[in-house]
Order: structure tokens, then sequence, then C-alpha cells
């Protein structure tokens, strides 16, 4: 066996691997996503605990109204939150939009919190610290500035985290709200739907094990003050506090029936710069918390560790490794007996992608439509092979970063 032989056995079964981590994963999430529409919300009894939702906004005055709007159109008891906006060194019409709204909604509690260049305009986290010294709740929400969540979203949040004291943090789900502006946003509604939500949904079920979002989330207060708020050096905020959660003995819980509906990216210039940051920040998580894979205390988050460190490190060296491999041997620079076997698994990957890819789909309702298995086979060939170069470019930033100590920004997603 050639070395081209083996290195292409290797990536060969790396992929496999990770590909039948995956189908495992929607299948128990889909089994959980049949028990969770079966099974009632708990009931919110007696007088219920005060929230503080928090919203970082940095030059959003495309969507800020809407998300503010729906945030005061909750069905939660009006006096028992409040709604704190960070403005966070907007310089858009954002301060005026957001002051309109304290003038139309008087008596309600929303509190707008204006930053500068020098107190703002370093991220994400450090706008959530800026938010959550001035709340008030026993219970913090968090949601996107993008966000229409459904009227229920809260109320479900508060009634789980409630209901169950071992829970450190509740998270629902989100839709793409502008899912038929274009073929990328199509890719996007069924990558949410299907290896998002119905991956979190079988982590879930399997190991009891949740990564927040970044959005449509509820987490205590007093873990928040525990662990000194969030991490203001990383940029996938959301993925780190998970972990720091799980460390506590908490466990994040998966609540599908609380919706949010958010504006995804329409171009791919502004896909590929929100993704490069995603993977990123999940890479400077993993590479903090790789550690813990050596620590008993952290037996119970294990899976995580490794499932993170496999895609990110594993699966994309493997990817890379086999298109290589396979490039070479078409032009004649390597021979590998294996090219042909590896052909045959590349056809099989795809007809279990999409199979698997259109079952779960299928389970949301107005998305049981033939024109999704089409485009479900697109995006294999287009959509998902992109991911490579994403998560490449996340490392490569993340390591200059590194190297060269550069600070965290905030990374604006464009609206429309």
């Amino acid at each position: 066996m050639t070395i081209a032989d083996i290195l292409m056995l290797i990536s060969v079964i790396c992929i496999w691997a990770l590909l039948v981590v995956n189908v495992v994963l929607i299948i128990a999430g889909y089994f959980y996503y049949i028990e969770s529409e079966r099974e009632p919300v708990p009931e919110l009894e007696g007088e219920v605990p005060f929230v503080s939702i928090m919203v970082p906004a940095h030059n959003e005055g495309k969507v800020i109204t809407k998300t503010v709007e729906a945030l005061l159109a909750l069905d939660y008891p009006h006096d028992r939150y409040e709604i704190i906006v960070i403005n966070d060194n907007s310089s858009d019409n954002s301060h005026t939009l957001l002051h309109d709204l304290q003038v139309k909604y008087p008596g309600r509690h929303l509190n707008i919190i204006n930053t500068d260049s020098i107190t703002g305009g370093k991220g994400k986290s450090n706008a959530l610290n800026i938010g959550f010294a001035q709340s008030r709740g026993e219970l913090i929400a968090i949601y996107d500035a993008d966000n229409t969540p459904e009227k229920t979203a809260l109320r479900y949040l508060v009634a789980e985290i409630v209901e169950d004291a071992s829970l450190g943090a509740v998270i629902g789900k989100f839709r793409t709200r502008n899912r038929d502006a274009s073929l990328l946003t199509r890719f996007i509604n069924i990558e949410t739907l299907s290896f998002q939500w119905m991956a979190q949904a079988g982590r879930w079920k399997l190991f009891k094990l949740c990564t927040i979002p970044g959005t449509n989330f509820i987490i205590r207060r007093h873990i928040l003050e525990q662990i000194g708020g969030w991490d203001e050096s990383a940029v996938a905020e959301d993925t780190e506090i998970s972990f720091r959660i799980y460390m506590m003995g908490y466990r994040i819980k998966f609540q599908p029936k609380a919706v949010t509906w958010e504006q995804e990216p329409q171009t791919l210039k502004v896909w590929f710069k929100q993704r490069t940051r995603w993977a990123k920040g999940n890479i400077y998580v993993i590479v903090k918390n790789a550690a813990l894979l050596f620590n008993p205390a952290a037996k119970n988050i294990r899976f995580d560790i490794i499932y993170f460190l496999s895609i990110y490190f594993l699966l994309l060296t493997s990817l890379i490794m086999s298109d290589i491999l396979l490039i070479l041997h078409a032009l004649g620079y390597v021979h590998t007996t294996l090219a042909s076997f590896s052909s045959f698994l590349w056809m099989l990957a795809i007809t279990m992608f999409v199979v698997g890819t259109f079952i779960t789909v299928m389970t949301e309702k107005g998305e049981m439509r033939l024109s999704n298995l089409w485009i479900i086979m697109l995006m294999y060939i287009s959509y998902s092979q992109l991911w490579i170069i994403v998560a490449a470019n996340g490392l490569y930033t993340y390591l200059k970063d590194l190297i060269f100590k550069r600070e965290v920004k905030w990374y604006k997603t464009e609206r429309y």
C-alpha cells in the first residue's frame, strides 16, 4: 500500500466516522422533535420571574424597530420584563429610531444604552457586559437585533428553566425570515433546520447537551455573575459561555417551540464574512477548552469537545487531503488504488446527505415541498463544499489574530 493509499484511507475513515455521527444525531433529533410536539410546555404559575431582555445592536437601523416592537408584543406579563438595547457605537440612525420607540411606548421598561468609540464598538461580548451591568432580571434573555420572536417565545423559555433547577440556560429555535430572498437564503434555511437545530435536538436527546446559539435563549443571572459575564476575547461568545455553564454542573435544554425569526445574509460576500467569524470564534473556544478532555470533572461534556475538535480540525484536514489526492490522481502525479472506491463512497455520502436532510426538513411546517429536494442536491455540490473554504479561512484568521495579537472587533453582518 502506497503512502497515497494510506492517507486516502485515513481521510475516508475520518470523513465517514463523522458522517455517521451526524446521521445518528439527526435521527435522535427527529425522535426528540416528535416527543416535543406531543409534550406540552410547562405552565407558569404564580408570580413569574422578572426577565431582562438584552439586544446588542451596532448600526441596526434597518431592522431594530421591528425587533423591539416584536419584543414589546411578547405575551409575557409586561410589568415582569424589561428590554435593554445596547446601541453600540452606531453611526446610522439607530439612536433616533430607538428614541422614537421610547416616546411611542411610554411606561414600558425600554432602556436604551448608547455607547461611544471608547466604551463600545469592541464586539458583542463587550456590549452584553455593558447591558448586563444595568439589568435587573433574575433571568437574562438575549435576542439579536434582526430577530422577531413569536409572541410565546419568552414564556416558553422561562417556563422550561423555572421547571428544572438543573438547567442553567434554555435555548429556542430560530427560523429564516428571508428564506425566499435568494438561492443562498434557501440553502441557509435548510442548513438551519437540518444541521443546526436538528443536531441540537439530537445532542440533547442523547447526551443532554446543547450549545447556546447566540440568540433566543435565557440564562440564570447568578451564573453570569459567577463566571464574570461574557468573555470579551471570544467572537463566538455563545459557544464559549456554553462550556462554562457545563463546567458549573448545569445543563442547557433545547425547547423547539420557542421560535424566533431572523434575517440571514442574502449575498455570498456577507455570508462568507459571517461564517468565517463563526468558524474563527469556534476554533478559539475549542483551543481554550481542549484541556478539558483530560479533566475528570468534564467527563459529561467530552462528547462536545471531541465533536467540535473533529469538525474543525479532523474533518477539515481529511476533506482537504482527500480532495488533493483525488486531483493529483486524476492528473497522474500520484497513484492510489482507493480512488475508485473513494468515488463510490462519495456518491453514497451524497445519497445519505440528500435523503437525511430532506426527511428532517419535512418535519417543519411549510417545508414539505418537492422543490426542497432539488435545493438540497444543489446544496451538497455548492454550499456545503464552501464550508471547507470557510473553516480553513477561519483557522487562518484565528492564527493571524493570535500571532499579531489583534483586538477583537465588532464584525457587522449587513442587513436588508
